[in-house]
């Protein structure tokens, strides 16, 4: 089983190229990021170039304080395709395999449409190697996110019907709210583009909590599943004291 590191909960005292360098040092197998924006890309670049290590995805921004994306608000299409086109741009710089296009806050057929809309702009406008994710959040940390549930989201992406926009199927947002993770991921699994995990309920380190992740991880290898999982979880403390799953998971 390969992993993912997620620096946007782990290494957060460091820059992002120095953390990078720690998750390489620490065994992970790839990392991924949520807003690497401020960083200039290049040197996330150059870490990525003297690690190795492939860069899985990065997220489209959320927009102004207290929101959580932009793409499925009605009347605010210019500011959702800005932050897909600078997310492209960034994905492209670094070498990035997939995008989280983040929907936001909202509900209603208004909401489905803008959300659509700027998948088809951002499908259109991103190159064939950058996939698009899309992600369902649980209603006890995001109350009021447009994307609530996998079947949700699996109807958006049976509309859509485009090549390269997946599933991105977090098993702690799923444990949270619909539970039954391992009968989700293996009725998904033809539209799953990446999945990520962490505890449930806590979000902390997979081994602890109400998920059996060593059975959950055994399952997804029985699926077939080679890519690396993601582990966006928060270490509760120093992120070097959290990684004893690592090796027991492993």
């Amino acid at each position: 089983m390969k992993f993912s590191a997620n620096l946007g909960f782990l290494w957060t005292d460091r820059s992002l190229p120095d953390a990078i360098r720690t998750a390489k040092a620490a065994g992970f197998d790839a990392v991924e990021c949520h807003w690497p924006y401020e960083t200039p890309p290049e040197q996330v670049k150059a870490a990525l170039e003297e690690t190795g290590l492939p860069m899985l995805g990065l997220n489209t921004v959320r927009g102004n304080p207290g929101e959580n994306g932009l793409c499925a608000l009605p009347g605010r299409q210019p500011e959702a395709r800005a932050a897909i086109d600078q997310a492209i741009d960034y994905a492209t710089a670094i070498g990035a395999g997939a995008i989280h296009v983040m929907a936001g806050f909202a509900d209603g057929p208004e909401a489905e449409a803008a959300f659509l809309e700027n998948l088809r702009y951002a499908r259109r406008n991103c190159p064939a190697g950058i996939d698009l994710l899309i992600e369902p959040l649980n209603r006890h940390d995001a109350p009021g996110y447009f994307l609530r549930t996998t079947d949700q989201a699996a109807a958006i992406l049976k509309q859509l019907d485009m090549p390269g926009i997946k599933l991105m199927f977090d098993c702690y947002h799923v444990g949270r709210t619909e539970g039954d993770v391992v009968t989700r991921l293996k009725a998904l699994a033809q539209v799953i583009g990446h999945i990520q995990f962490a505890s449930v309920p806590s979000r902390g380190a997979p081994d602890q909590g109400e998920l059996d992740y060593r059975f959950v991880f055994a399952k997804i290898a029985e699926m077939g599943w080679s890519q690396p999982l993601g582990a966006e979880y928060k270490p509760g403390g120093a992120t070097d004291d959290s990684l004893g799953w690592l090796r027991s998971l492993r």
